[in-house]
């Protein structure tokens, strides 16, 4: 069942966010861009390559009006200490999110029951708290966070622009479309 156009439903967890323990809500999630990165577990392999590449990305991200939080089935004090411990993990200044309770994880239909981690899930969520954009990965193949660039553009450019579409490889400030009758087949 699709998650695009779907309200993020009530939740509350614990995180770890620059050296302090916070509480995230679906509040959080409001009044500005956000992309939530599920991933399976901390202290592993392919997860901290995609952490860190998130907060490569961060700045540019956060110049598009956009926050990141990472999600796992760990807990807020685990992801303290894989941020203590980790030189990748350690540069991370974005929320860090624990759910233990596979809450979130469920909510958003990325949890690996027999294992009890998340699948490799990135959504995309407007201000409103509505989901955008999903991607879903395998366990063994890390995202390419640029990517987020792009489509969060795209997604802020249509919701700015009603009417309009950005077709396959759309950059900012090419040309856009307006699906009508006369398009039909001509493309």
């Amino acid at each position: 069942m699709s998650l695009i156009g779907k309200q993020v439903e009530p939740f509350t967890l614990q995180a770890y966010r620059n050296g302090d323990f916070v509480e995230v809500t679906e509040e959080d999630f409001k009044g500005k861009w956000s992309v939530l990165c599920f991933y399976p577990a901390d202290f592993t392999f392919v997860c901290p390559t995609e952490l860190e590449d998130l907060q490569a990305q961060y700045d540019e991200l956060k110049k598009l009006g956009c926050e990141i939080y990472s999600c796992s089935a760990d807990t807020h004090f685990v992801h303290k200490a894989w941020h203590d411990h980790s030189e990748a993990i350690s540069k991370i200044t974005y929320t860090m999110i624990g759910d233990p309770s596979h809450k979130l994880i469920r909510m958003f239909d990325v949890l690996r029951e027999e294992e009890g981690v998340a699948d490799r899930g990135t959504f995309i969520i407007d201000p409103d708290g509505v989901i955008q954009a999903v991607e879903i990965n395998a366990d063994g193949i890390g995202r390419d966070a640029s990517t987020l660039i792009d489509k969060i553009k795209a997604a802020q450019y249509v919701r700015n622009h009603p009417g309009e579409v950005c077709p396959a490889k759309w950059k900012e400030g090419e040309e856009t479309l307006k699906p009508s009758l006369d398009l039909v087949g001509k493309i």
